[in-house]
């Protein structure tokens, strides 16, 4: 390989540049009428059985008391035609606002867990906090999944199966908002043999 092969990287200073991370909604509260919701891109998936994941949310955010008080949230996928309202909830507080009637999404109560979700989300995930990781700015809720709400309308018929592919994912870049692109393949695809025709 020759130095002419070879990108030119620069050193850049230590920061939060793992992207792209979804966009979600975060709800949390005892009841639809005790509620609030903040946007939050520090989430991710720890484990898989138990399914277990995360938010970080900064100690200064309205909702981080609540969710600490209640030990439960539940984080709502966003899609594309839900960006105006999750960037929306994401700069203003619950401390001053009520987010429900400002961005329009409609509220439901909880199956698992008390504090509601949205309806308009493609899809919701109920937790229960199992513990709490100071970490500097942001603190870590480390959290059990215990339900999962799929919307119908993404969900085959014949097949029993989820294509969260069609529901248009809002991902968040580094400052910015995308819709999901095209697929590039399925899970395995690399690896897969190509059927043989005769």
């Amino acid at each position: 390989m020759s130095k002419h092969d070879i990108n030119i990287k620069r050193s850049w200073k230590p920061g939060t540049m793992i992207y792209p991370l979804p966009a979600v909604l975060v709800t949390c509260g005892l009841s639809v009428e005790d509620s609030n919701m903040l946007t939050v891109a520090w989430v991710g998936t720890i484990n898989t059985d138990p399914a277990m994941c995360y938010i970080s949310v900064r100690p200064e955010r309205y909702s981080y008391g609540i969710i600490k008080e209640n030990m439960e949230f539940t984080i709502n996928l966003t899609t594309a035609d839900m960006a105006r309202q999750t960037d929306w909830a994401g700069v203003k507080s619950g401390r001053d606002y009520d987010k429900w009637s400002e961005t329009g999404l409609t509220p439901v109560p909880g199956v698992m867990v008390r504090s509601p979700y949205i309806n308009e989300s493609p899809l919701s995930i109920e937790c229960r906090v199992e513990s709490i990781v100071p970490l500097g700015s942001h603190h870590m809720f480390i959290a059990k999944v215990v339900n999962v709400l799929a919307d119908e309308r993404f969900i085959d018929p014949e097949t029993d199966s989820f294509d969260l592919g069609r529901a248009g994912l809002l991902n968040y870049t580094h400052g910015h908002y995308y819709s999901q692109g095209e697929e590039l393949g399925r899970f395995g695809f690399s690896v897969k043999k190509k059927k043989v025709t005769k």
